[in-house]
């Protein structure tokens, strides 16, 4: 499994906008004490599902952003396969989040930050590079990384501040 770079970072180009509303989501999901990581699902160039965390809002370890979406965009189209969706999220998927992209069929993932230490994609178990994955779909990594990066950082560093 590859991991390609993303397309362009330009705001210009149309496929910028999702990753746009993705950050607004992340930094959404921080002004609420959240962890900021966003998501936007598109179909078919029609924007159908939008949320950051809210691990801690609903108390519930699953309400990752890419979860909240997959939930939502499968209610919206009602299935279980979201084929011919793109996700775009600010930082890179962890198992969970990794897994629920594949059963999803989803057809193509954008990432912003790589996630070292939780992600699932390029770093840890790499799910999608595994024999045993269903379905991997496209994935670009680094759109808008800088961005993702700086917003998880002074989340964490403000939390660290005494």
């Amino acid at each position: 499994m590859t991991v390609r770079p993303a397309v362009s970072d330009d705001p210009a180009r149309p496929d910028a906008a999702p990753m746009a509303l993705a950050l607004d989501e992340a930094k959404a999901a921080a002004a609420r004490g959240e962890v900021p990581v966003g998501a936007v699902l598109v179909h078919e160039g029609r924007i159908i599902a939008r949320a950051g965390n809210r691990t801690r809002e609903l108390a519930d370890p699953t309400a990752h952003a890419e979860m909240m979406v997959i939930r939502q965009a499968a209610a919206a189209l009602g299935s279980e396969r979201l084929g011919r969706c793109d996700l775009y999220v600010t930082l890179e998927p962890c198992p969970m989040c990794a897994a629920a992209i594949s059963f999803a069929r989803i057809r193509r993932l954008y990432f912003g930050s790589s996630d070292a230490k939780g992600g699932a994609v390029e770093s840890g178990v790499r799910l999608y590079a595994s024999p045993t994955c269903h379905h991997a779909p496209e994935v670009y990594g680094g759109m808008r990384e800088a961005e993702a990066t700086a917003l998880l950082k002074a989340f964490f560093k403000e939390r660290r501040e005494p």
